[in-house]
């Protein structure tokens, strides 16, 4: 069995999660291939039936019914009539629904809507709504009503195009966003992104992207937070729109081909490993993770001042580091060259294999990396 087997191919790295809705899934799925998942949910969902915009959307489109509704989302749909059902306006949206074109983003929204005792019109394959937006524009909007589903976050151009065409747009604001109650969590993630204690962020929706930028410059950080995201800490998007907030900063992302939690989840198990170091050390093999070593079949947790020290030791591995250069490596370390020494007994320990990283008496301590492995042994 392989290592990547025992220990899944996500162990000892550590993933921030920014979403509110479906977290524990997605956080579920990280945790199950072996990664140390950091919550901070970056916004909150007004529950529907104390949203007042969204029975004023409702009251709206049953008076003055549309030609076309585009459902989004499947769990969107059902909110929205469920929640006009709590209010007294379930039978007079479904008869409003009734007679309109209804346009279903995808299969699962198929379904919403026929779980209902609807019929939707059209569906497109690609699951696209940039297609659902081609289909009605070649239709041709002038004139006509259209009213669009959202789901918590906008969908930026489509409303703006239909409405260049000539369309009435009633927009029917579904699970609305708004800042967490708790922003501790939030600012917990923020400095631990911005101290490299995280491997990489994941984004499931635009605005949570949006919220945890602006939430890092309310509070001065945004500047180290881009430098993060966009050198060391992988941010992992759902889809472009919700990559989009990020891209504005300059931070490259990466994104599954398909827009779902399980093939993002995919993304960072193979970007996450392909990331890695591996040497070969005192004849072992030693892969360096983010807060912990793979070594041979052993994963070594190690914490934050050690890996430091790892990390320091591997960029001139077999090269002794003078223990000046370890002190500036260190977080916070001050100017005593003791705490070099205190934090390599404790990686040593950590690593159960003091072999591993030599003394050399009055320079430093280098990797003791193996001379069939073909690296040059150096002096400092």
């Amino acid at each position: 069995m392989s290592e990547q087997q025992q220990h899944g191919p996500l162990a000892g790295f550590t993933v921030g999660v920014t979403a509110a809705r479906r977290a524990d899934e997605l956080g579920a799925l990280l945790t199950r291939r072996g990664a140390v998942v950091v919550h901070a949910p970056a916004l909150r969902i007004v529950p529907v039936s104390d949203d007042t915009e969204l029975l004023s959307a409702t009251k709206e489109l049953i008076a003055a019914p549309p030609h076309v509704v585009i459902a989004t989302t499947a769990i969107g749909f059902r909110g929205w009539v469920e929640a006009a059902d709590g209010w007294g306006h379930g039978q007079d949206l479904l008869d409003t629904l009734r007679g309109t074109e209804l346009l279903a983003r995808g299969p699962k929204v198929k379904g919403a809507i026929r779980a209902a005792g609807l019929t939707e019109e059209w569906s497109p394959e690609s699951e696209s709504m940039a297609e659902v937006l081609d289909r009605l524009l070649t239709e041709g909007v002038e004139g006509r009503r259209v009213a669009l589903q959202l789901h918590g976050e906008p969908l930026p151009g489509f409303v703006e195009a239909l409405r260049a065409g000539g369309a009435e747009v009633v927009v029917v604001p579904v699970y609305r966003w708004m800042p967490p109650e708790d922003i501790a969590p939030v600012d917990r993630l923020i400095e631990a992104t911005v101290a490299r204690a995280l491997d990489a962020v994941t984004f499931t929706s635009a605005p949570a992207a949006a919220s945890l930028l602006s939430r890092a410059r309310e509070r001065g950080l945004l500047a180290g937070l881009v430098d993060a995201l966009h050198h060391d800490v992988l941010a992992a998007c759902v889809g472009p729109v919700t990559a989009l907030p990020l891209q504005e900063h300059g931070i490259d992302t990466v994104q599954p081909e398909r827009f779902r939690l399980g093939p993002l989840v995919q993304v960072l198990c193979l970007e996450l490993p392909g990331r890695t170091r591996t040497l070969t050390v005192a004849g072992r093999r030693f892969e360096i993770r983010g807060h912990a070593v793979l070594l041979d079949d052993g994963l070594r947790p190690v914490p934050p001042a050690g890996m430091a020290l790892v990390n320091a030791l591997a960029k001139r591995p077999g090269w002794v580091v003078s223990r000046a250069d370890l002190l500036r490596a260190l977080p916070g370390a001050g100017s005593d060259e003791h705490a070099v020494e205190t934090a390599m007994a404790r990686l040593r320990t950590a690593l159960g294999a003091p072999e591993l990283i030599q003394t050399v008496v009055k320079r430093g301590y280098r990797l003791a990396l193996d001379p069939a492995a073909g690296t040059k042994y150096g002096g400092a």
